[in-house]
């Protein structure tokens, strides 16, 4: 990395100034042109189709956390930009092939040092960043929309942020930011391939202008070279163009190493069943052996990958001296890792930040490695974003070592397309898990959620609850009912991505629902393909994935309002399909009844249509079967 920037600062000191020059690089389309500028600063702005949607913005680092650093000159390090394509294989992810094409032309910009610009136009975004030779600077990039648009923001474990006009944002605003241009525009604000040292992007607002800052944090590397995250502006005429990108993913690098043994998939989970009682025998699920075996031979039963055994199995997850592998049923644990092994079914273990600080993290990865475990699932990570950064990094790698899939919880650092470099960090709870957001989470949470939160990554939100009747359930944990409908849980299991797809209930309850059970046991990853058909922000979504079978299954999920929508079917493969259309029953509602459904098959092709029926808070399902 030296090296390059010497040679490119000598370059700079033999090419002429051209202050006035304007330097444009332009998708392989033509139809999304990033441009460069010198105005005593260097400036960008981004156009599509011949209209600008981000006027002269700065961009650049500086020793000063309050000004922008002057640049003396910008010089393209070559020529003319450089026309580049790649064909990806993921291991797994929303498809099995992902090809893509971008110009790409890196800048020099003289100033207290020769820093570097490197743009990469794709056909759906542009992405730039800065690479410096200097330690301790601050980064000084804004993003001066053209116009008043109307934007989305990621907002923790709370309601998301939106819809909220650019001009009324005040303060701090959180990535990933969705933003509609026009009724066939639409763009996503994030960042990708996040450095170790890096801080998580933050935006800044301030009321009535329509300007997005990344807020200007100290980054202090290890070494005097840093190469900052990709800023990456998604572009797309629906929001599901958004949806469907791969392009966070394509801006980090290619992983290293042998990864065949990740395995994702839809996975059980303990944390919830906990207290729950089976409606069939009076049976009482809880955090235990029995009940575990329970929902391993239930997960075999039905193809499931996995089952995550969540806090407190070592012990009490806050206190320092639970030992996350010595404590309370460490020895129960072995032993249902073990049977899960007998029956194809792998155990996921919790680990809270108490004991992953407190006591030795490798050692403690490596025994869970030595006993068999699938994964480990991260909780309540302490720290600034940054040392969150490089505490979640580190872990990653070493759950990468020692062969675990990791899934982190509780206000994690962001996703930034990290599943490609490292195909293990299969999800993160990046969002409002659904059963613990009842004082905020309703119908229009989840379809406002799939086109913010899981545009930036993978997400763990744990749909898929089926105790549906009105009142209170015997569970310990948020024993609140769950604003939804039968119908609606199995889609969002299938809408949501992640590479775990976690799911809260007691076999029993799945059970009741046979034909949505089929459809649930029928996502079976990797995706060989997914295509977001329809949907708008905050009021619905229609979703189609391709299993590894090579079977389709199509999802809809609506918000408070009841819906019917026409799917066009025309992504299926020639000749005939057998499709079994599970929608809400006419007198389903969210509020009032939430069980009922109704169920029918029929032969159809690539040139038919099906009329998928949703009610209030509702959703229905197609599973197409040759």
């Amino acid at each position: 990395m030296k090296r390059t920037f010497i040679l490119l600062a000598l370059m700079s000191a033999l090419l002429p100034a051209s202050a006035q020059t304007v330097y444009t690089v332009k998708s392989p389309d033509r139809r999304i042109a990033f441009s460069l500028r010198l105005d005593g600063t260097a400036q960008y702005s981004v156009s599509i189709d011949g209209k600008t949607v981000i006027e002269w913005s700065n961009v650049g680092y500086s020793m000063e956390q309050s000004q922008t650093e002057q640049v003396h000159n910008i010089i393209p390090a070559s020529g003319k930009s450089s026309a580049c394509s790649e064909e990806w294989h993921p291991l797994w992810g929303k498809r099995s092939t992902v090809r893509t094409k971008f110009n790409r032309q890196d800048f020099i910009l003289p100033g207290q040092s020769a820093d570097i610009l490197q743009v990469h136009v794709y056909n759906d975004g542009a992405a730039f960043r800065i690479a410096s030779l200097r330690n301790g600077i601050y980064e000084h990039t804004d993003f001066n929309f053209a116009g008043d648009y109307t934007a989305w923001y990621y907002n923790g474990e709370r309601h998301n942020i939106g819809p909220e006009l650019l001009s009324d944002a005040n303060g701090e605003r959180l990535p990933l930011a969705t933003i509609k241009v026009s009724d066939d525009l639409y763009l996503a604000l994030h960042e990708a391939d996040l450095p170790y040292d890096g801080w998580p992007m933050r935006l800044t607002a301030e009321k009535g202008t329509t300007t997005l800052k990344v807020a200007p944090e100290r980054i202090s590397g290890f070494g005097d070279e840093f190469v900052g995250a990709w800023r990456v502006l998604m572009v797309g005429r629906t929001p599901g163009d958004l949806v469907d990108s791969h392009l966070l993913e394509l801006l980090n690098p290619e992983p290293e190493g042998d990864f065949s043994w990740v395995k994702p998939g839809v996975d059980l989970w303990d944390w919830r069943i906990d207290g729950a009682v089976s409606p069939v025998d009076g049976y009482r699920y809880r955090m235990d052996y029995p009940s575990w075996v329970k929902m391993i031979d239930f997960a075999a039963a039905h193809g499931f990958s996995s089952l995550v055994l969540d806090a407190n199995w070592y012990g009490p997850e806050f206190e320092k001296d639970s030992d996350p592998t010595k404590g309370d049923k460490a020895r129960d644990v072995q032993r249902i890792i073990q049977y899960g092994k007998e029956k194809g079914v792998g155990v996921w273990l919790y680990l809270n930040d108490v004991a992953g600080t407190n006591y030795p993290i490798e050692e403690t990865l490596a025994q869970y490695e030595q006993w068999g475990a699938a994964g480990v699932k991260y909780g309540f990570m302490n720290g600034n974003p940054q040392e969150k950064n490089r505490k979640t990094q580190d872990i990653t790698r070493l759950c990468a070592k020692h062969h675990l899939m990791v899934d982190y919880h509780d206000y994690p650092v962001h996703p930034f397309g990290q599943m490609r470099t490292w195909p293990n960090a299969v999800t993160r709870e990046y969002c409002k898990a659904q059963l613990d957001g009842h004082q905020v989470f309703q119908p229009g949470t989840f379809v406002t959620s799939v086109f913010v939160n899981m545009v930036a990554g993978p997400i763990d939100m744990n749909n898929g609850f089926m105790e549906l009747h009105q009142g209170r359930t015997t569970r310990k944990d948020n024993s609140q009912e769950v604003p939804s409908t039968a119908c609606a849980e199995i889609a969002r299991t299938l809408i949501t991505w992640s590479g775990a797809t976690v799911i809260p209930d007691i076999p029993e309850y799945y059970e009741k629902y046979p034909e949505l059970l089929e459809f649930l046991s029928a996502e079976k990853q990797p995706w060989k393909e997914s295509r977001t058909l329809d949907g708008k922000i905050g009021e619905y979504i229609v979703m189609a994935r391709q299993n590894a079978d090579g079977n389709w299954l199509v999802a809809a999920a609506t918000n408070e309002e009841g819906r019917t929508l026409n799917v066009d079917l025309s992504f299926l493969g020639k000749g005939k399909w057998n499709a079994t259309l599970t929608q809400d029953a006419d007198d389903t509602n969210f509020r009032t009844n939430r069980e009922t459904y109704s169920s029918s098959t029929t032969t159809v092709t690539r040139k038919d249509n099906i009329t998928m029926t949703m009610a209030p808070g509702g959703g229905s399902v197609i599973l197409l079967t040759r």
